[in-house]
């Protein structure tokens, strides 16, 4: 941290959880350093920058209480101070928005979905100091703590799995303004946490409309294509979104491979047997979420010089795994049928089960045979004879899958 001042305090006052989690990790880029606080109502804001001045505010149109508008206009009727840089992110860009807040002198006037590179530019020339470096230095983990109750500590609280090699550097490529639909669905749906993600963004209660969505290709069209690669930037910045230890990042891809053979399969299956093949997917593509979020914080607690060998990272995948995928799952708020299906690629309950959660068992079983198992091996499953799957229909699955 430089000597010449003190890290700065910056204020987030918006209601939609998401675009709040972004926010504050745009000022993290911009100013890793900085003091963050977060808020739903302008009227706390307001009070707090009475009380002491913080180096800048980013406050949504929307809000309850006293909105960014209200919140803006009441801190510029103090001329006894020096103008407090607000940036102001409003609802919409028309003429009467603008003309509103532009008489108030908003640092910057920013409409939803705002382009989240911009946004990082402009903070850093607010919160940087021409000619000033700041040094990010990881926390340190406590002497006293072990890596167990570390990640008991992490679990609720987990940002969530690590970012699937290859999209970071297809983000660097595409362009919001010339980008499909299509193609973020091609891009994002490999990757388990962009998925989950993006299915939770859109059953919002910001944007949820005419149903939940439960599949990507349901997602995308209510998040829009700007604010799904804003939030993907988003992580792709997050500094354990990228595993830096060789062993941790090697577990990574073979969670990531596991978890898309059993999408495939499920796929497969589904398609053959008339159910909803992209619901089966993504319950296969998120069945492992839980341990790549293990991963992403066996990586934080690396970063915090905690040591960490190949037994404590098994020890850790035992005993944290499903406990971190349940409380993503819950706290995300994934639509239930997804997380059941989820939870059958573990194992079937009791009671009548549906093909899908069939369905998905067989398939997290497939894509865990050895290579070179034949899939006809497990014609005598309870899984598969439930779904009336003899040897030839297994026999034809397709190789590429099973590799």
């Amino acid at each position: 941290m430089s000597d010449k001042s003190p890290p700065p305090t910056v204020l987030i006052a918006e209601d939609d959880r998401w675009t709040a989690d972004l926010l504050v990790q745009l000022v993290r880029s911009a100013r890793c350093d900085a003091n963050i606080q977060r808020f739903e109502d302008g009227q706390q804001v307001l009070e707090l920058c009475q009380r002491r001045p913080p180096s800048l505010v980013i406050a949504s149109s929307q809000l309850r209480g006293l909105d960014g508008l209200e919140l803006l206009r009441q801190l510029r009727r103090d001329r006894s101070r020096p103008l407090l840089p607000f940036f102001l992110i409003g609802a919409n860009a028309d003429t009467a928005s603008v003309r509103a807040a532009l008489p108030l002198h908003p640092t910057a006037y920013l409409t939803k979905p705002f382009e989240a590179e911009k946004l990082l530019r402009r903070l850093q020339q607010v919160l940087v100091a021409p000619g000033e470096e700041v040094v990010y230095t990881p926390p340190a983990a406590p002497p006293s703590m072990t890596l167990d109750a570390f990640l008991a500590d992490q679990r609720e609280n987990a940002e969530g799995a690590p970012l699937l090699d290859g999209v970071r550097e297809a983000l660097q490529r595409l362009n919001s303004r010339d980008c499909a639909l299509g193609e973020l669905e091609a891009l994002f749906g490999k990757d388990p946490h962009l998925t989950a993600q993006l299915i939770a963004v859109a059953n919002s209660a910001q944007r949820a409309r005419g149903g939940n969505c439960q599949t990507l290709g349901q997602a995308l069209p209510r998040v829009g294509v700007v604010h799904a690669l804003n939030l993907a930037l988003g992580v792709a910045l997050q500094r354990s979104a990228n595993l830096a230890d060789e062993t941790l990042a090697g577990l990574a891809r073979h969670f990531w491979e596991y978890s898309q053979r059993t999408a495939d399969y499920a796929h497969w299956l589904a398609e053959r047997l008339k159910v909803d093949a992209e619901l089966c997917y993504t319950a296969g593509l998120l069945h492992r979420l839980g341990d790549l979020a293990v991963l992403r914080s066996l990586q934080d607690w690396r970063n915090a010089a905690g040591a960490l060998d190949e037994l404590s990272i098994d020890s850790s995948l035992q005993r944290h795994s499903a406990g971190f995928g349940g409380a993503m799952r819950t706290r995300w708020r994934l639509p239930l049928d997804l997380r059941q299906l989820i939870g059958a690629a573990y194992q079937l309950g009791s009671g009548v089960y549906s093909r899908e959660a069939l369905i998905m068992n067989l398939a997290a079983q497939l894509a865990a045979q050895t290579p070179g198992d034949p899939p006809q091996a497990l014609a005598e499953t309870k899984a598969a004879r439930m779904l009336g799957l003899d040897k030839a229909t297994l026999a034809r699955l397709p190789v590429a899958q099973a590799s």
